[in-house]
């Protein structure tokens, strides 16, 4: 991102910096005391959590690239056609 513009400063996904292991900070794990009664075994999970955001963000990048705004998933050539 420009900070200067807030903009994508990259102009095709071929020049895309994807990040990779080295770039993510180290987590730290918190493990809870606290069963989570609406789960059968009280399991609270935090995986899904985190990629909440992708399928919009494919969407949005599906709709910037190609100019077709998809609302369905799995985004498919059809709905694109």
């Amino acid at each position: 991102m420009d900070p200067r513009t807030g903009r994508i400063m990259n102009p095709s996904l071929a020049e895309y910096h994807v990040p990779v292991h080295a770039d993510i900070p180290p987590i730290d794990v918190h493990y809870l005391d606290e069963p989570d009664p609406t789960m059968p075994l009280g399991l609270r999970g935090l995986g899904e959590i985190g990629v909440t955001g992708v399928a919009g963000a494919i969407a949005n990048a599906v709709h910037h690239a190609t100019g077709k705004r998809v609302h369905e998933l799995p985004i498919t050539l059809d709905k694109l056609l």
